[in-house]
């Protein structure tokens, strides 16, 4: 007669390895396709419809004529900028894949918490 520990282990082990080999094919589709921020393309200000409509610019010195900029807002201080400090580019929640630039400012800017 066979041990039922062993026969629990057996049983456990096939079926995470079972797991393991229907997860692995989705794994290897989905997370090459999460891009890190450096791989993001920039916004184009100049052709990017949402830049346009948020008035974004790469230079938040460039928008002081703006009537809601505010002196030291940039995209790196806004709370919907999600780039690491430091960077240069960085995602940001109102261009969903794309990167912006961490100096950059759009009329949507919100100090960060």
């Amino acid at each position: 007669m066979s041990n039922p520990a062993e026969s629990q282990a057996r049983r456990r082990f096939l079926k995470i390895a079972a797991t393991a080999a229907a997860v692995a094919p989705v794994a290897a589709v989905v997370l090459p396709k999460i891009a890190r921020a450096q791989d993001l393309p920039h916004v184009d200000p100049a052709s990017d419809a949402t830049a346009k409509a948020l008035n974004y610019v790469d230079d938040a010195s460039k928008a002081s004529s703006h009537p809601s900029f505010k002196a030291g807002s940039d995209c790196a201080n806004c709370q919907f900028y999600t780039g690491k400090a430091g960077d240069e580019y960085g995602p940001c929640q109102l261009f969903p894949g794309k990167a912006v630039h961490s100096k950059g400012w759009c009329a949507s800017w919100a100090k960060k918490a």
